[in-house]
């Protein structure tokens, strides 16, 4: 009697949605761009907010989400709720992997947006919380003008879990900071990643804190591309405000880990306006429009900028410190395209400007709060 010596393989335990996506026959009458109508779900993720239009073309009602799930995965359970207050529509699932030992929740969200009506955009850093996956570090929530949460900042915390997952939530880069400005603030430190990191030649991860997403699939493979910086934005903005404190670290070092004499660790400061789409001839011919998402190789240099607000030198402080910079515009701003969320705004803030290198003063740290951009007026 024979018997294989080929084991059945284990059932995959993921659970997870990896994208979310609607079909309609002409979208640009519910959604502002074509790219809108699909998201890829970031691992650490489980909120996904679909903004439309503020008086969409369809009942919203009448819609689905598809989902892509990992592979095996299943729907265990779906809810569908409406919000009559502000025509919002929301959907609960509950996500089955296919050994049948975890499950996952996600709510996918269809939400009116109105236009930004404020001159002056506001963010505090009061509302965060730890990741809901496994409580290892913290996440930051902004709160919209209909009272909801967004998911609008992103960190590197989930890549520095993959180095030093062991570490306390309060020993990340990036942390809330009790005794902010006002309230809380947010404390941005460039840390050591360890023998992981060593081996990975990414030896240490500047604290950084922007608007946008963060893709801890890229972290690895291709560490540029895992900030995703900029959302979309409805107003020209003038000047980018807030109040910061910073302390370099004692030691800069190389990409090696090799001390740099006379070099001293500087941190970052900046906000870019760029055009979130653009039009491409393809190989055959032919044109079409892609989104457009700056990363961490051309946040200062991409086509599409139009405006950049760069603090020129982040002058070392324990107090807190205003600063206050105008956008410098390359370009002119079409009234038409910003009605249509066709810009998108980033603000980022790092402990070490060249730590999307891996170079930079370990002990380095950023202090921020207040944040607001002053947009222009309208009549």
């Amino acid at each position: 009697m024979f018997t294989s010596c080929f084991k059945d393989e284990p059932l995959n335990a993921e659970c997870d949605i990896e994208a979310v996506y609607f079909h309609l026959d002409e979208p640009l009458g519910t959604f502002y761009q074509l790219g809108d109508t699909l998201q890829t779900v970031m691992s650490d993720d489980n909120d996904i907010v679909f903004n439309v239009r503020r008086e969409p073309a369809v009942d919203l009602s009448s819609l689905e989400p598809q989902l892509v799930l990992t592979e095996g995965a299943s729907v265990k359970s779906a809810a569908k709720a409406g919000d009559e207050a502000t025509g919002a529509v929301r959907w609960r699932y509950v996500i089955g992997s296919q050994d049948g030992q975890w499950s996952r929740t996600y709510n996918v969200s269809l939400v009116p947006t109105a236009r930004t009506v404020q001159d002056t955009v506001h963010y505090d850093f009061e509302n965060f919380e730890l990741e809901a996956r496994e409580h290892k570090y913290y996440i930051w929530h902004d709160e919209l003008a209909d009272g909801t949460f967004g998911n609008n900042w992103a960190t590197g915390n989930a890549g520095y879990r993959m180095s030093m997952g062991n570490s306390p939530a309060d020993q990340y880069p990036s942390v809330p900071l009790a005794d902010g400005y006002d309230g809380y603030g947010v404390r941005l430190t460039t840390l050591s990643t360890g023998p992981f990191g060593v081996m990975a030649n990414m030896r240490l991860a500047a604290g950084n804190f922007f608007l946008g997403r963060f893709d801890v699939g890229s972290a690895l493979t291709d560490a540029m591309k895992a900030t995703c910086m900029g959302i979309p934005f409805d107003r020209k903005p003038l000047k980018l405000q807030g109040y910061y404190k910073y302390t370099p670290g004692k030691v800069y070092q190389d990409k090696d880990a090799k001390p740099v004499e006379g070099k001293t660790d500087a941190a970052d400061i900046y906000a870019v306006f760029y055009r979130n789409a653009e039009t491409v001839t393809t190989a055959d011919g032919k044109t079409e429009t892609r989104q457009v998402m700056l990363h961490g190789e051309d946040t200062k240099t991409n086509p599409n900028i139009v405006a950049i607000a760069q603090v020129a030198y982040v002058k070392p402080t324990t107090e807190w410190t205003l600063f206050d910079v105008t956008f410098d515009y390359t370009g002119d701003v079409d009234p038409d395209v910003l009605l249509s969320r066709g810009y998108n705004l980033a603000i980022v803030f790092s402990s070490s400007v060249d730590g999307n290198h891996f170079q930079g003063a370990i002990g380095s740290q950023l202090c921020i709060d207040k944040v607001s951009v002053v947009c222009e007026k309208e009549e």
